[in-house]
This record gives structure tokens, sequence and C-alpha cells, in this order.
């Protein structure tokens, strides 16, 4: 199934050479509403414009990504949270996965093919969603048998 390119995606790093990297990358991809934010508080104030995926850094200075990832699921839990982190450390992945993140991914070699395949699963994922949840009409139906 082709993905759609309709997601709204936040990217969320306190290195600005990642910030740039991964917003060039998904808009090569064809993903055009790419927001980024050098910081967990600036993307949280922004929650309220809904968007689809965050990519967000494990590690920053201002505020952990446990942190940030804890307040978005609070806002919303439909919201995808995917880690992209230098830390190798299953430890962390586990925690990340524990509070809610859909995936964890490690910066570095092979993290462009990566994050094209977790927009796979993600759009995968919302069409089950989709398809699983009836429509209005549908609820009605069943309510009248």
């Amino acid at each position: 199934m082709e993905p759609t390119k309709n997601f709204k995606i936040f990217l969320v790093d306190d290195e600005s050479y990642c910030l740039h990297l991964y917003k060039q990358y998904f808009n090569n991809l064809g993903y055009d509403d790419v927001t980024s934010f050098n910081n967990g508080p600036d993307c949280l104030n922004y929650l309220t414009r809904q968007p689809d995926v965050i990519f967000l850094d494990y590690g920053m200075d201002d505020i952990s990504g446990i942190d940030v990832l804890k307040k978005i699921k609070r806002f919303n839990p439909d919201i995808f949270v995917v880690f992209l982190s230098g830390q190798e450390n299953i430890d962390t992945a586990v925690n990340a996965l524990k509070f809610g993140a859909f995936d964890y991914i490690v910066k570095g070699t092979g993290d462009m093919l990566k994050l094209t395949k977790v927009l796979n699963k993600i759009n995968d994922v919302k069409e089950l969603m989709r398809a699983e949840s009836p429509t209005l009409i549908n609820k009605l139906l069943a309510f009248l048998q």
C-alpha cells in the first residue's frame, strides 16, 4: 500500500544539523507538512496543531525526551512518537517504548531507511485503525439491531 504523504510531522532535536537533514529528507519523500523544533517545550506548545507523527530526540538539554513523550501522550495518546537517538542502549529503547513511543531509531548509518520504514508502518497502522473504526452510520445500525 502506498503511504499517505499528508502526515503532519513534527521534528524535535536540539542539533540543528539533524533537524535540517531529517526535514530535507522528509520533504524529498514528499512530506510537505514538516515542522521543526529545537527543544521539547516549543514542540509541546504546538501540540494543538495535531501532528500525526513526532520524531523526538531522546537526549536534549532542556527537557528529556521521555518527559516530552509523557506530556505528548497525556495531551493525545494517538500521536505516533518515534525516538531518534544517538544512544544505542537497549534499556533506553525499552524505556521509551514503555512510555508509549512507537519506535526507537538510532541515529547514524541506515537511519534514513529506518525513517521511511517507520512512516510506512505508521501508515499501515492508521489504515487498519480507519478500517476497524465503524462509521457513524454503522454505529447507528448496530445500535438499532
